[in-house]
């Protein structure tokens, strides 16, 4: 039996700032850890006789994938997603982390009790490594000191309904109390930044009737104001916590754009992440009663979707998530079309690279913008630089190997997140992925 394990390819991405290089990692399969890493590619003949190695010829090597903003719903709602299947769809697609939100399951990690449920409902399931993110609602603020003492990565709070009734959202003296209480913690304080404001249109009847089946009537209902709003609302109450990190979670309006500018060069410490649909999907192109379209901020215009990727390698947007917020297949109203009814979330797991390789080549991205965005800059919000996030000595075997050359169209059988409806079937992607995913402990 092999001592260490060796792979090679003339594609391995060793800096961010830099292309894929040809190299040689040898990892630790007991640790899970990377023990060298050389320039150029190892030979079989190279190796000692106590080490297997594998060529993977011109595939591209980089460090796994960290999906900063997942819902896995267990328990509670095991029916919609459950750790099994969630992370067996993110390790698909060369995922090697996921940080779990702390909504949709029951009960929600807003206590302490609540972590202890998901991480005993976790136990024994989980393909890859899985973190926790704790929930600011109104009354749990006794609670969050606590829960960064627990280990979760962040706190995650909304500005609107949350669309679930044990996640209710807060007011702006809530949040005032949440950063008054976390504001000398190493944690980031993140929204769902959509505030109602009294300018959002009511949708008008035609001749009687609510056309709930086109989606304009949905994404006029879900303003870029509302986002506008609420993030203007975050930035003003950042001077009770100035050293406390802030982020936005699936940014979709650019009119936002210019106020997180605007506070970035005040000082504000705050960061944003958008999705793989906002950067994939349009309005125009949502078919009529399509509602596997439909989440909350929704898909806008193509306009807004280019001026999205414009920040994105600007550097205005920091991180892409999939935000996969999925449901059972009843709750998406498919046979009824109904927009306004459905529930609002896309599932994404194991579809992201590929989705973003195939628009963002188009845009001039390289590979080392996909990690930059998918991996080192997740692993930052999330504290765990220095352990993931980079091919490095010392760090976790985390690897995502893949081919961008290749090609596939998406079917139900390449899905293994539980219910499978998504707006990517049948959505020709060129890319092809394999994962080699680093032994040791399932939960972190």
């Amino acid at each position: 039996m092999s001592n260490k394990s060796v792979i090679a390819s003339n594609r391995v991405l060793l800096s961010i700032g830099h292309d894929p290089v040809p190299a040689t990692i040898e990892i630790d399969p007991q640790s899970g850890t990377i023990q060298s890493v050389s320039l150029g590619k190892s030979s079989k003949n190279d190796s000692p006789s106590d080490q297997e190695l594998i060529d993977y010829g011109d595939l591209v090597i980089m460090p796994g994938l960290i999906d900063a903003h997942v819902h896995l719903n267990e328990p509670g709602r095991t029916d919609w997603e459950g750790f099994s299947t969630g992370t067996a769809a993110a390790a698909s697609g060369g995922v090697t982390t996921v940080i779990d939100m702390p909504l949709n399951s029951i009960p929600p990690t807003t206590t302490l009790n609540g972590l202890a449920a998901k991480i005993d409902a976790a136990h024994g399931q989980c393909r890859i490594d899985v973190g926790f993110y704790g929930g600011v609602i109104p009354g749990n603020q006794n609670e969050l000191k606590e829960l960064v003492k627990a280990g979760v990565k962040g706190f995650k709070c909304f500005l609107i309904p949350s669309g679930v009734d044990e996640f209710p959202c807060v007011v702006p003296n809530d949040v005032e109390l949440a950063m008054q209480i976390l504001k000398d913690e190493p944690t980031v304080l993140m929204f769902h930044a959509e505030m109602e404001d009294e300018q959002i249109p009511t949708p008008v009847p035609v001749n009687g009737v609510l056309h709930n089946h086109q989606y304009s009537t949905f994404l006029n209902s879900r303003p870029q104001s509302l986002e506008t709003n609420a993030i203007s609302t975050v930035i003003a109450l950042s001077d009770t916590a100035p050293n406390l990190s802030l982020h936005i979670v699936h940014l979709s309006a650019v009119d936002a754009l210019p106020l997180l500018r605007k506070a970035r060069q005040n000082g504000v410490k705050i960061t944003a992440e958008t999705c793989f649909h906002y950067l994939v999907l349009d309005a125009e192109s949502i078919p009529e009663g399509a509602t596997q379209y439909k989440c909350c901020p929704p898909v806008r215009d193509a306009s807004n979707r280019e001026e999205l990727w414009k920040a994105l390698i600007n550097g205005d947007i920091d991180t892409v998530v999939s935000d996969h917020s999925p449901c059972v297949a009843s709750l998406k109203k498919m046979g009824e079309g109904d927009f306004m009814d459905a529930w609002g979330g896309i599932s994404t797991l194991g579809l992201g690279l590929p989705l973003l390789w195939t628009e963002g080549s188009k845009r001039g991205a390289k590979i080392q913008d996909l990690s930059k965005w998918m991996t080192y800059n997740t692993a930052r919000q999330v504290s765990l630089l220095g352990q993931k996030g980079e091919i490095k000595v010392g760090q976790a075997a985390d690897l995502c190997i893949w081919d961008p050359e290749g090609s596939f169209t998406v079917d139900e059988d390449q899905l293994l997140f539980k219910n499978k409806v998504t707006p990517y079937l049948e959505r020709k992607l060129f890319e092809r992925w394999y994962t080699r995913l680093a032994q040791g402990e399932a939960v972190t």
